[in-house]
């Protein structure tokens, strides 16, 4: 993209022309190759010079303005009367931060997450792309459901009536999205097609019901999520004890999309932090390892055994184990408890102990180590090993038990030590190898308060018998194979990963789209049937009545089978919400579709996708199976199912994950108690806290907003006091993207000084521009020749904004998570053109114009106003100098330019010693830095290589004080100051 104009500077007194007295008429966002003029009207504008800038009202002044203009392009879309677009086909971005749940409030994380998405947006517009920028509304789910019930009203109205609140906060804080692609997931229109897709699924073999065990509430009637149950196992809403209990639930089969999910991340390697990416894989979890055969033996029997299948990694270790512990559920378990009340006792309190409690339950079970069918050597193998039942053995990974090994895995050890009460541990590994003479001194057990479990790999030793000297790797696979000729064990792949399970006991869901018939069994609602809509809810339910009124909705649940036409019932399950947002940035490709999904023809991933880390695991996971599936269905265009696409099907090319926003928090010194904000005395200052009433200063800290430390904000009280823009800019610049965000309001205030700055700088342009006779022209490089004539303010001026155009350009291109720095750039150029404003019309124009546009992502409104100011009098239509009619800035200097410039004269360097000013010396000006990430390093060490250089840098560095020695440099002003620190 060119730049709005590139100046062919006339010699110093040239003559100006203009083709048309008083007109002005920017280029078109493509411009062509010819010449645009422009001359001054003699009005001018020192009225503007008073008037006093006030954020508030320019939000409402330009929010006002973009929706009528929104309504008539969509008046003008819709009669068929919009232009169609000429020229070579624009470049396409889409662009998407994650939809919120209406909850009816913006919060703070809303506030950061779409600042940053419409920056992205704004930008990619004014470079000419093709921008898709939608927003939707995750509306189904569990936190509606509830609050109905206890409002006694519809879900679908309260979900409604919190949409149209947020709708109107978004709007309030300048966001630019498309709200002509709105969906709400809670919309029959489109829950139709997430039915559709469980249905392809289905139809896959990919989703199918069988039994889990889930935590149920006996009160409500319904499944739990493992966050809607307390740390005692008590429901977080009805009160009641939670019970583990085996239910027929749906599942989606995303197992068989393992290798894919976990070798494809390989390509958003770089597109993808690198943290998200860890904690995909490790989510995954594949490893390879052994799944070994543990005889257990009922000790009251006569010898009769069953085999336990055990899956370790570290098959090395297996002359150390000293127990085996299965999983609460595990069918052995299960299968004792009938005859066990102890037992069943221990696993109803256990059942909510968290992952890493050390409490066991020993079973009227031993085991026998396996090794003692190859190994008659080695006595320790033939004891017998006690059983456990222990709350931090996984029934969802390898086989529901893990062999014990104390004296090398942490947690075995912490289990062991509580449970058995040992005098000792074994140790089997070392470090290091041991010598011949080693071996003999070697003690195999270790007393059990000197022990500490070494958990690395390392060598066996003599209590390995004929492994012993090995390395881990080695031994373990000898030992596998070994115990394999036996049959006690084989080499196995285990995944961490098991199927999506999908099912909800809840009304505010997606109804499954099964009709289960007692004579054809489960039978697929057919495709020209759906949406199956949800019922209307009757009045008892919602005063409180318990459970899912599906189940007691008669006249919905009864109907006749599309089989067989006899009688028969639909599926009471509702879809969990992760199912909606698995596919949703796919409709918004193709809204108003109402016969399908989307076309085929509009695939296509998002090219930068903005949300929370709390979303790095189930939410991404679950959205690359369902794209990975639809990429191989006849909803994506032929290319891509028939293996021809040169990069894998992923649904988000691009991921930013911003940081969580943090709260100032203060708590009462003695007590801890977090107080409310009426009970702080700010009085003294946002620094000088104290407790009213009192004299007493509370402990201040930032931390996770929340309702119960009274440090939550509401973002648009901040807008309605600050204005919208100096709210995003101010969002922006606290962090960068991927840190926490400390939020503190009275920081605000260097946003607003900086906006002030600005606001003069403009009407100070404004009304030089307006006073004089010059031409702007467009060309494709500044003439070389003319470059000595720049006075020193004009050549600062045009390099500095050449310096930040490339710099905030780079930023918002290929590392959007420093969006902080862009705001310290705009603020750096500011005050540059503000303290030495350029000399020259020109360059006057050229600079300003290019930092409102570089400006106008950030601060839509008042870039806005200011562009119209600074054209006020040059344009004759002003509904042609809207600022995002306008391309995005481009270099005004080539690389060779820049450097002409940078070198030519001096710069006054200031030289301060421990902070007392010793001597003034002129320098070079450097050259144009290598990168924009380097600029700032290299500027540091060329200013005291040339102060260096210079007779009384070497009197004041080298000869009065030891140069090698100092221990900071300080470089401030851009190289105007320099503090050295001996």
């Amino acid at each position: 993209m060119q730049a709005l104009c590139r100046l062919r500077l006339s010699p110093p007194g040239a003559a100006f022309g203009c083709r048309a007295a008083g007109t002005y008429r920017l280029p078109p966002r493509s411009p062509p190759n010819h010449t645009y003029r422009a001359l001054a009207t003699a009005t001018a504008t020192a009225s503007s010079q008073h008037r006093k800038l006030d954020l508030v009202a320019l939000d409402k002044k330009w929010q006002a303005k973009w929706q009528e203009e929104a309504k008539t392009k969509r008046a003008a879309a819709s009669s068929g009367s919009e232009p169609a677009a000429r020229g070579q086909e624009k470049p396409k971005s889409y662009i998407l931060s994650m939809f919120p749940y209406p909850s009816g409030t913006l919060h703070m994380g809303h506030l950061r997450v779409y600042t940053i998405s419409d920056v992205l947006a704004r930008f990619y517009r004014m470079r000419g792309h093709e921008v898709l920028h939608p927003m939707g509304w995750d509306a189904f789910g569990l936190p509606a459901e509830n609050a109905a019930i206890e409002r006694g009203v519809d879900p679908a109205g309260w979900t409604t009536d919190n949409i149209k609140r947020m709708k109107e906060q978004l709007r309030s804080i300048s966001t630019s999205f498309d709200w002509d692609r709105e969906l709400a997931t809670c919309a029959p229109e489109f829950y139709k097609h997430t039915q559709r897709v469980f249905l392809m699924l289905y139809e896959k073999g990919l989703a199918y019901q069988a039994e889990a065990m889930v935590n149920y509430d006996p009160v409500d009637k319904t499944v739990l999520a493992n966050e809607q149950v307390d740390a005692n196992g008590f429901s977080w809403r009805s009160g009641a004890k939670v019970e583990k209990k085996l239910l027929k639930q749906w599942f989606f089969r995303i197992t068989a999309f393992k290798e894919q999910l976990l070798e494809d991340l390989d390509s958003l390697s770089g597109g993808w932090p690198e943290r998200v990416l860890s904690m995909q894989r490790n989510w995954l979890g594949k490893s390879y390892g052994a799944k070994i055969k543990f005889p257990l033996v009922d000790e009251g029997s006569d010898g009769r055994h069953v085999d336990v299948n055990v899956f370790t990694t570290r098959p090395d270790t297996l002359y150390g184990v000293e127990y085996i512990a299965l999983s609460l559920d595990h069918p052995i378990v299960l299968e004792a408890a009938k005859e066990d009340e102890g037992l069943r006792t221990f696993l109803s309190e256990a059942a909510m102990l968290p992952p890493d409690s050390k409490v066991g339950y020993k079973l009227k079970y031993f085991c026998v180590n396996p090794l003692n069918s190859i190994d008659k050597e080695s006595p320790h193998l033939a004891r017998r090993l006690p059983v456990y039942v222990a709350p931090y053995v996984l029934s969802d990974y390898g086989e529901g038990a893990v062999m014990g090994v104390p004296g090398h895995d942490a947690r075995d050890f912490a289990f062991f030590k509580v449970n058995a009460n040992p005098h000792s541990i074994p140790v089997i590994l070392e470090a290091e190898q041991q010598s011949v003479s080693d071996r003999d001194r070697h003690a195999a057990y270790v007393p059990i308060n000197e022990a500490k479990p070494f958990t690395q790999e390392g060598f066996l030793t003599t209590k390995c018998g004929k492994y012993q000297g090995l390395h881990s790797r080695e031994a373990g696979k000898l030992i596998t194979a070994d115990l394999k000729a036996t049959g006690r064990a084989e080499f196995v792949e285990q995944w961490r990963l098991r199927d999506w399970l999908i099912s909800r006991q809840r009304y505010w869901g997606a109804p499954i789209p099964i009709i289960h018939c007692g004579d054809c069994g489960p039978v697929p609602v057919p495709a020209d049937q759906l949406p199956v809509k949800l019922p209307d809810l009757q009045g008892d339910w919602l005063k409180g009545k318990r459970g899912n009124p599906l189940e007691s909705s008669e006249d919905w649940k009864n109907c006749k089978c599309p089989s067989c036409g006899g009688a028969a019932k639909r599926d009471t399950d509702t879809m969990d919400t992760f199912v909606d947002s698995s596919w949703y940035y796919l409709r918004f490709l193709d809204a108003a579709n109402k016969q399908q999904p989307f076309s085929p023809s509009l695939a296509r991933p998002v090219d930068v996708y903005i949300g929370g880390v709390e979303h790095a695991i189930l939410h991404l996971l679950y959205a690359r199976f369902i794209y990975k599936f639809l990429s191989q269905s006849n909803f994506f265009p032929e290319i891509v199912h028939s293996g021809a696409l040169a990069a894998p099907a992923e649904p988000f090319k691009t991921l930013l994950s911003q940081g969580m926003v943090h709260g100032k928090t203060y708590t009462e010194p003695s007590t801890g108690r977090f107080l409310l904000p009426s009970e702080v005395d700010l009085s003294n200052g946002p620094d000088k806290p104290l407790i009213k009433g009192t004299q007493i200063t509370p402990n201040v800290s930032f931390e996770k907003m929340s309702k119960s430390k009274h440090n939550g904000v509401d973002p648009t009280t901040c807008v309605s006091k600050y204005g919208a823009d100096a709210t995003r800019a101010h969002v922006l610049f606290s962090a960068p993207v991927s840190e926490v965000l400390e939020w503190d309001e009275s920081k605000i205030v260097g946003m607003e000084r900086w906006f002030a700055r600005l606001w003069k700088l403009v009407m100070d342009t404004e009304q030089s521009l307006s006073s004089s006779s010059y031409r702007i022209e467009q060309a494709d490089d500044l003439s070389d020749p003319l470059l000595p004539s720049l006075s020193d303010n004009d050549a600062e001026a045009i390099l500095s904004t050449h310096r930040v155009i490339c710099s905030v350009t780079n930023c918002i291109e290929t590392n959007p998570y420093g969006l902080n720095t862009v705001i310290s750039d705009l603020t750096k150029l500011t005050n540059t053109l503000l303290s030495s404003p350029p000399t020259s019309p020109h360059i006057s124009y050229l600079t300003v114009s290019s930092l409102l546009r570089l400006l106008a992502p950030v601060a839509p409104s008042l870039s806005s106003e200011c562009w119209e100011i600074l054209h006020s009098s040059l344009v004759r239509d002003r509904d042609e100098t809207s600022i995002f009619n306008c391309p995005w800035p481009a270099p005004p200097l080539t690389v060779e330019q820049a450097d002409v410039l940078s070198a030519r004269g001096g710069q006054v360097v200031a030289v301060q010693i421990n902070g007392k000013l010793r001597f003034t010396v002129t320098i070079p000006r450097m050259l144009s830095p290598t990168t924009p990430e380097s600029s700032v390093t290299e500027q540091q060490d060329y200013i005291i290589t040339r102060i260096l250089e210079t007779e009384q840098g070497r009197l004041w560095l080298r000869e009065k004080n030891d140069w090698e020695k100092h221990r900071r440099v300080i470089v401030v002003k851009g190289g105007k100051l320099v503090n050295i620190v001996f």
